[in-house]
C-alpha cells in the first residue's frame, strides 16, 4: 500500500522539517481581487494535520478561489497562506504550484482523454524506477486496480472521480484538495463514491481541503466548516456547533431547515405565534426566533394554530407543513406516521428546547 505518512515523514526530515506541522494549512488575513475588484475580503481559517475542513458556500461566495489560492493558482494580494509551516504566500511572495506539496481534483477531473489511467496517474510523477510500482499502489488504493491500462472514456463517472484522486495523491501530498469532487456523479453514486473518500482520506491521515455548496456533503465530511458567503468565512466550527449554535440568521437558514418566528423577548423568553418560548439568551426586543423542525411538535386541534397544508413522506421520517394564521408557514419534522393530514387545524408547539433568538432584521 502507498505509505504517504511515511513518505512525509521521510520529506520532513530530510529537509529538516517538523513532522507536526506536517498537513497543516493556516490561512491569515487573506485578499485575493480580480480586475480591481476584491473577491475574498481577509480570509482566516485553519486546517490541523490529518483533519478534513469543508468550505461551504453558494455558488460565487469565493470557496473556489480560496481553494485555488491555497493550490497556488491565485495570487492574494494580502495576507498570508503557509503551508506545512512554511509561507508559500504572501502580498510579495508566491510559491509555484508544483512547490507546494499539495495535490489538487478539479470539478470536472480534468483527466487527460488520450492518455490510459497509468499514464494520467504517472503525470506529473518523477521518472524513476519506482514510477510504474507508485502507479500500481495508488491506483490498488482507490479501487482500481488492474485497469491503469483503460481510457477515461471507458470508465464510469465513479471510476473516473477516482482516477483523478489518484492522480492527485501519487506524488504523495502532505495536503489534499478537492473541488465539488462528487458534483458530476448522481445521488446514489455519489454517496457511494464520497463515504469511500472519506474513509480512504482518514486511513491515510492525509489532511484535506474540499469544496461544496451541499450542507449534508460538508457536514458528513468535514471535522470543521467553513461557511462562506460574499468572500468572508461566516463561521468557522464542527458540524454541530455551527448546526446547533449558528452565528447569524444566514447561516442557520443556509446550514439546514429553519422555522423563524417573530417574537416579542422579554428576558430569555419570547410571545410568538405559536405561544411563549424559551430563549437560549436574554433579550430586550423583537426577535426572530430560530424553531428546527425536529423541535416542532404539530397535534390535531380544532383551536389551534393553523392548518396543515402538506405532508411529504422522506423515507425515515415525515416533514409536516403548517400555514398559521399569523401568516407565516412552520415545517415540522415527526418520526414514524403523523397523526395529522393536509387541511387538518392543528396545534404547533416546541419540544421544550431553549431557542436561538436574533434581533429582529
Amino acid at each position: 500500500m502507498l505509505n504517504i505518512k511515511s513518505a512525509q515523514r521521510s520529506r520532513s526530515a530530510s529537509t529538516g522539517g517538523d513532522d507536526l506541522l506536517l498537513g497543516r494549512v493556516d490561512v491569515c488575513d487573506v485578499q485575493v481581487a480580480f480586475d480591481g475588484v476584491d473577491v475574498l475580503h481577509g480570509i482566516n481559517f485553519d486546517v490541523a494535520p490529518g483533519e478534513i475542513v469543508a468550505l461551504l458556500g453558494p455558488s460565487g461566495c469565493g470557496k473556489t478561489t480560496l481553494l485555488r489560492s491555497i493550490a497556488g493558482l491565485e495570487r492574494i494580494v494580502a495576507g498570508t497562506i503557509s503551508v506545512n509551516g512554511n509561507e508559500v504566500a504572501g502580498r510579495r511572495h508566491h510559491v509555484r504550484p508544483e512547490a507546494r506539496k499539495v495535490g489538487l481534483v478539479f470539478q470536472d477531473w480534468a483527466l487527460f482523454p488520450h492518455m490510459s489511467v497509468a499514464e494520467n496517474v504517472s503525470y506529473g510523477l518523477e521518472s524513476n524506477s519506482n514510477r510504474d510500482d507508485q502507479v500500481s499502489e495508488v491506483l490498488e488504493l482507490v479501487g482500481l486496480g488492474g485497469l491503469g491500462h483503460r481510457m477515461p472514456a471507458t470508465l464510469s463517472g465513479g471510476q473516473q472521480q477516482r482516477v483523478a484522486l489518484a492522480r492527485a495523491l501519487a506524488p504523495q501530498p502532505s495536503v489534499l484538495l478537492l473541488d465539488e469532487p462528487f458534483s458530476n456523479l448522481d445521488s446514489g453514486l455519489r454517496v457511494q463514491v464520497r463515504a469511500e473518500v472519506h474513509s480512504l482520506l482518514a486511513g491515510l491521515g492525509i489532511s484535506a481541503v474540499f469544496v461544496t455548496h451541499d450542507q449534508e456533503e460538508a457536514f458528513v465530511l468535514g471535522d470543521r466548516v467553513a461557511v462562506m458567503r460574499d468572500g468572508n468565512v461566516e463561521q468557522f466550527g464542527s458540524p454541530a456547533a455551527i448546526y446547533e449554535h449558528p452565528s447569524s440568521a444566514w447561516v442557520a437558514e443556509f446550514v439546514g431547515d429553519a422555522n423563524f418566528l417573530r417574537g416579542v423577548a422579554r428576558g430569555a423568553s419570547a410571545l410568538t405565534p405559536i405561544g411563549q418560548l424559551t430563549l437560549s439568551d436574554s433579550f430586550d426586543c423583537e426577535v426572530d426566533v430560530l424553531l428546527r423542525p425536529e423541535h416542532v411538535s404539530v397535534t390535531d386541534d380544532e383551536s389551534g394554530h393553523g392548518i396543515v397544508s402538506n405532508v411529504e413522506y422522506i423515507g425515515h421520517d415525515h416533514m409536516v407543513q403548517v400555514d398559521l394564521d399569523s401568516g407565516c408557514r412552520v415545517a415540522a419534522r415527526i418520526s414514524g406516521t403523523p397523526r395529522v393530514q393536509r387541511g387538518q387545524r392543528v396545534s404547533v408547539g416546541s419540544d421544550g428546547s431553549a431557542c436561538l433568538a436574533f434581533p429582529a432584521s
